[in-house]
């Protein structure tokens, strides 16, 4: 598991200091703050650390970073180092003490040369990144942008999660992520299941099944964590980076959907999640009260990103502040 952050000079952010980092941990604040950059930077450096010496891949770590930097920002790796900064650093550290760090300046291109990596090698853990938008009636469409152009246009947290989506398989799975599925089953009211005669994904209700494009965004987004899940993909060492984890789902989904994440961080997947929902604050909040988990909580802010744990309480915040100023302004009508 990863414990400890640190970064500075990337995109709108100075710098961020992350100690204690447990299995579900959480990014607040405007749109801008640079929440999806630490997101995608994060993933890109997971990536790297599963792929390095994976089975057949002869690629140094340095290779297979700078090109999944390059893929998931889709720029010049120069562009991602924060204006006016001389060098970018970012450093992982995990439970076992293993260090994953490297730096480059904004004249940078393609390739990183300054590369430390004392992680073991990874044989079966995948991690993966679930973005905003849905994706599911895309994911042919964004394969074959890739494999046949190579040119920008999807990031590689789309195209490592198109890949990922195999239908499920037989066999044995953890006990917990049986339970994850039958509950997100429950919520969604049916599963996706791969029409092979057809070459494409259904949504099955019962003994109905529907075009998927006449399944909501909301069911879309709840299917890919089962896919994965059902599919073997997902390992209990996982991490699973959720870019704005209220999108495209109802208060209620969202509840019963922070259950089941709860539940998956138990047995052991860790989680990055961002947010701009006081639902999603307020609802985790009383979930870490409840399991008696702390769930470290970063709050980006113009000039600074603040750390705090929702076991202690709720995280001064302007989400949160809105929430108090809605209230305000409900009195003054009275």
């Amino acid at each position: 598991m990863i414990t400890e952050l640190f970064l500075s000079s990337l995109g709108p952010i100075s710098k961020l200091e992350a100690k204690g980092l447990q299995n579900i941990n959480l990014l607040i604040g405007k749109n801008g703050m640079g929440k999806t950059f630490l997101l995608k930077a994060l993933y890109a450096s997971i990536k790297t650390i599963e792929q390095f010496k994976r089975g057949q891949n002869i690629r140094s770590d340095k290779d297979i970073l700078s090109e999944k930097l390059y893929w998931t920002f889709q720029s010049a790796l120069g562009e991602i180092v924060k204006k006016g900064s001389t060098i970018f650093t970012f450093q992982l550290v995990s439970d076992q003490d293993e260090r994953f760090e490297y730096s480059f300046g904004p004249s940078t291109t393609k390739q990183i040369q300054n590369l430390t990596n004392t992680f073991a090698p990874r044989t079966t853990d995948n991690s993966i990144f679930i973005p905003a938008k849905e994706l599911l009636s895309l994911r042919e469409i964004i394969m074959e942008s890739r494999d046949r152009y190579a040119e920008f246009g999807f990031d590689d947290t789309y195209v490592d999660l198109s890949k990922a989506l195999a239908p499920t398989t037989k066999g044995r799975n953890y006990a917990t992520f049986a339970q994850a599925r039958q509950s997100l089953e429950d919520i969604i009211g049916g599963r996706l299941e791969y029409d092979v005669e057809r070459s494409e994904w259904k949504f099955k209700n019962g003994k109905y099944k529907y075009d998927l494009s006449l399944t909501s965004e909301g069911i879309k987004k709840l299917s890919i964590l089962d896919l994965l899940l059902g599919n073997h993909y997902l390992t209990n060492k996982s991490v699973i980076i959720i870019d704005e984890v209220e999108a495209n789902l109802h208060p209620e989904m969202i509840h019963r959907f922070l259950e089941i994440i709860v539940m998956l961080a138990k047995a052991g997947i860790q989680f990055f999640l961002s947010t701009h929902s006081y639902f999603v604050i307020k609802n985790l909040y009383i979930m870490a009260h409840q399991e008696k988990i702390h769930i470290p909580t970063f709050s980006f802010e113009k000039d600074c990103i603040q750390q705090s744990d929702l076991f202690n309480g709720m995280p001064e915040n302007p989400i949160i502040q809105e929430s108090i100023n809605i209230y305000k302004r409900e009195i003054d009508l009275e």
